[in-house]
């Protein structure tokens, strides 16, 4: 399941970046975080079902909880853009999905949700996170840079490692 969402992460994360280097209309990158948040919506919501239904541990609950997060982010743009709300609450959700990032990143460092690769991607997940509570929040502007950081980020944290997963190539 990971590696489905990874996938399209993934190419959200690489079409926000590019329409934010090329200036296009965020109303154009509506539909891929609707689709993407909602395919990451639906997907965890039934891993849920399916861990309280086979009666799981804690740490089965611990990928699904994490995995809303972005849910709701790609979510959170997507219905924002197209009503154009007020951002600064998004920023907030911003902050605190980047703080929860720290702990996620710890904890699989020490195999717990995952291994090092996947702490390491967390730790870069954060970041952009952030970049969403300074400009959205702090109002301070920070350019081109958050569009290349969602284009790495989008490649090298979700798009390749879900390939992997699909392909049985990841490494545990």
């Amino acid at each position: 399941m990971l590696g489905i969402i990874l996938l399209y992460v993934g190419m959200v994360l690489i079409s926000n970046g590019i329409a934010r280097l090329y200036k296009i209309n965020d109303k154009s990158i509506v539909v891929m975080n609707l689709f993407t948040g909602g395919l990451s919506l639906v997907l965890n919501l039934i891993a849920i079902g399916y861990g309280i239904v086979s009666n799981q541990s804690t740490e089965f609950f611990f990928a699904s909880g994490t995995g809303l997060l972005f849910a709701f982010t790609y979510l959170y743009v997507a219905i924002n853009t197209i009503f154009n709300l007020d951002q600064r609450l998004y920023g907030w959700y911003s902050l605190f999905v980047a703080i929860n990032a720290v702990p996620a990143a710890i904890l699989c460092f020490y195999g717990y949700g995952g291994n090092t690769f996947y702490g390491i991607i967390w730790l870069c997940w954060g970041v952009l996170w952030l970049t969403g509570f300074i400009e959205n929040v702090l109002k301070q502007e920070l350019g081109a840079v958050v569009g290349w950081i969602g284009v790495i980020e989008g490649i090298f944290t979700a798009w390749i490692p879900g390939f992997l997963m699909l392909i049985n190539m990841w490494p545990k």
